[in-house]
């Protein structure tokens, strides 16, 4: 397997490259893109051989791991979570934005990925590319940003040293020019009140 890099523009791609990257992702691909933080690797959350390929890659387990999805919009998210009115109105102030938030878990999510947790993280980045092919794919994008650990900077935020390194693990690398360093902020809204779980990208101060 030999992965392909096809650049990706914050607006106006063509619908060639929409229709070609949800070929990929309903075929059972494993896609690297950018994102409005860093760059992240996903797949359908219906392909439970692309979730497991991404577990390979990131050595993880999936029965260990809380995954986070890519929803299209505010009003999908109600099919694959459960939100109260109090996390509506904190949703609606922060999406799209570069937060992931922790919600329980609608029986609409794939089971393999609630294993013991009864949760998901749901993400809206400000990233059009990406809401245009969830949108399209019709359900959401499993994500999770690339492995950091023992690399430099420049391995998980060039693109062309990200193709190098995953040319043989993935079926797609999105271009996007330089990614971000930090992941999103998680904030679990499980109840009635906002517990940051992880500070990263954007500004956490409403919360604390």
């Amino acid at each position: 397997m030999s992965a392909e890099i096809r650049k990706v523009y914050d607006r106006n791609n063509s619908q060639e490259l929409i229709d070609y990257v949800v070929k990929v992702l309903e075929k059972g691909g494993v896609i690297i893109y950018p994102t409005d933080t860093m760059y992240a690797i996903g797949c359908s959350i219906q392909s439970q051989q692309a979730v497991n390929r991404i577990c390979e890659i990131k050595q993880i387990k999936p029965t260990k791991n809380r995954f986070s999805f890519i929803c299209a919009d505010l009003s999908s998210i109600a099919n694959f979570a459960k939100v109260s009115d109090f996390a509506f109105k904190i949703l609606k102030r922060y999406l799209p934005g570069p937060y992931t938030f922790v919600l329980p878990a609608s029986s609409k999510v794939p089971s393999v990925l609630v294993q013991g947790k009864k949760t998901v993280g749901i993400r809206i980045p400000d990233f059009q590319p990406i809401l245009d092919i969830v949108t399209q794919l019709g359900h959401p994008l499993l994500t999770t940003t690339l492995p950091q650990d023992g690399l430099a900077v420049e391995e998980y935020t060039d693109p062309s040293l990200i193709f190098d390194r995953y040319e043989n693990q993935v079926d797609l690398v999105l271009d996007g020019g330089y990614g971000g360093h930090f992941p999103s902020s998680v904030l679990d809204v499980l109840e009635d009140s906002i517990e940051i779980i992880r500070v990263g990208a954007g500004d956490v101060a409403d919360f604390e």
